[in-house]
């Protein structure tokens, strides 16, 4: 089978690209051209098939998105079972896999399939495809199989490594379209992997240098993100001189992955200025290869903290036209007396969140009504809780914490997490949490404390385990 060049093939799907406007349509197009996946190059023969690998693509989000937080990455993609335990155990939501490179130590990947990446994205795993293909031409431990080629360190007439360049290029097409096989939608970031070598070989490191400029290049015009990967004191460092001392004769990538195992789980390396790829631009793998083991399953990782995106954000939210469901602590509500009387901004927040569930229909105007204690004696009654006219703190956590229940951790943002904020304070075993959906270290130690209290895995980790228990009211 006639299979066209690589230049060609680029040119090509460039074309195809820059025909469309919207990402959805980009992604087809990629798929459609069928460049560089890992089965055959020629579109024609895989243009057929684009239509049936594009169904389960659909929904995939951007990876890795706005993100900090913890990630691993290891050579095999872990199988589903060992994700499934990870998720609900370890204290990672980043993970790295290698998509493509005929240079990477596995090169088999039985596990990396359209439909894994779908589903650990649906999960909320933060994915991170690695591309390690041709390396510096002074790096000794390549060409790894020898037929993996190395970065070319010939100099071209005019000194610009145009040879080393078009290779960046062309790699940066075979994952591009690797990347279009699995799922990975345009937009995401795909990473660069260049190991470490000897950054005072001119050759060496300006062919290196001109081989990112061309995949940096290329990963932006066909619609994905451009990252690298490397040591903080050969690739990172040269890219970072670069960014300073000739911004304009590089493209840089977005993003930088730093190798540096000082076992400082941040961003920040010495071996760079303060200011590059920041905010929210950096990884550091600050832990090299090792065992760890999360809900009974072990695997070789290194650690790594992502500070990336727009970093840990979750969207306002406000409920029932501006009413107040935030608190620092939830009080127990009874029926007024003569001479005391239900806070109204509680009972107000009580009718507001009841509503939401369709449990209250009455005037949500902060008064314990006979229609508020209905309400709350029907929420009673199908959370299997003995019918009262009072409202504790345990019917507070059962209904602060109603609602979907994904696995929530350090660096999870959103919704959930706000409701988790919630119904932790009304547990009051803890100082009480900012309720901003944002979880930081505030929100993993009350959660530990309260795990450890009612004797849920002491995890920092909110998985289905944990919310069962808080919409028992377990306190």
């Amino acid at each position: 089978m006639h299979r066209p060049s690589l230049p060609t093939t680029r040119a090509a799907l460039r074309r195809g690209l820059l025909a469309v406007t919207s990402g959805a349509l980009a992604a087809t197009a990629v798929v459609a051209l069928g460049v560089g996946g890992p089965a055959d190059a020629d579109g024609a023969a895989r243009a057929g098939a684009a239509g049936l690998a594009a169904a389960p693509r659909e929904g995939n989000v951007v990876t890795p998105g706005d993100f900090i937080g913890y990630g691993f990455d290891q050579c095999h993609t872990p199988e589903q079972r060992s994700m499934n335990r990870w998720l609900q155990s370890s204290p990672f939501l980043a993970v790295g896999i290698y998509i493509s490179g005929d240079s990477r130590a596995c090169r088999d990947q039985p596990n990396l399939t359209p439909t894994w990446v779908s589903k650990q994205l649906a999960k909320g795993w933060r994915l991170l495809p690695i591309t390690l293909g041709p390396q510096a031409s002074c790096q000794p431990r390549f060409p790894r199989y020898g037929d993996d080629e190395t970065i070319s360190p010939k100099p071209g007439d005019n000194g610009r490594y145009f040879k080393a360049k078009t290779q960046g290029q062309d790699e940066a097409v075979k994952s591009v379209g690797v990347a279009a096989d699995l799922g990975i939608a345009p937009g995401s970031t795909l990473w660069y992997d260049l190991e470490g070598f000897e950054l005072r070989n001119t050759r060496c490191r300006e062919s290196a240098l001109s081989f990112l400029n061309g995949w940096t290049q290329q990963i932006h015009e066909l619609g994905y993100v451009s990252g690298v990967y490397s040591s903080a004191g050969s690739g990172i460092k040269m890219l970072d001189d670069a960014r300073v001392n000739r911004p304009d004769r590089v493209v840089l990538p977005d993003q930088i992955w730093i190798a540096r195992w000082d076992g400082k789980a941040n961003t920040s390396t010495s071996y760079i200025r303060n200011d590059g790829w920041r905010p929210h631009a950096r990884i550091k793998q600050y832990q090299g290869g090792h065992d760890e083991t999360w809900g009974g399953v072990k695997i070789n990782i290194d650690r790594n903290f992502l500070d990336v995106g727009r970093g840990m954000v979750a969207e306002p939210e406000t409920h029932c036209d501006g009413v107040r469901v935030n608190f620092s602590s939830y009080e127990t509500l009874r029926p007024p007396t003569e001479t005391v009387t239900p806070p109204a901004a509680q009972v107000k927040a009580l009718q507001c969140l009841l509503t939401e569930h369709e449990f209250y229909a009455g005037t949500i105007n902060g008064r314990w009504t006979k229609a508020t204690v209905k309400a709350i004696q029907a929420w009673q009654a199908g959370h299997a809780m003995p019918q009262r006219e009072i409202w504790s703190r345990k019917h507070w956590m059962s209904l602060l914490s109603a609602g979907e229940t994904p696995v929530v951790k350090f660096g999870s943002a959103g919704p959930a997490v706000r409701r988790l904020q919630r119904a932790l304070n009304a547990a009051g075993v803890a100082e009480p949490v900012v309720m901003n959906g944002l979880f930081r270290a505030a929100t993993q130690t009350a959660l530990r404390t309260w795990q450890a209290k009612v004797g849920v895995e002491v995890s920092g980790v909110a998985a289905s385990q944990t919310w069962k228990a808080l919409a028992a009211g377990r306190r």
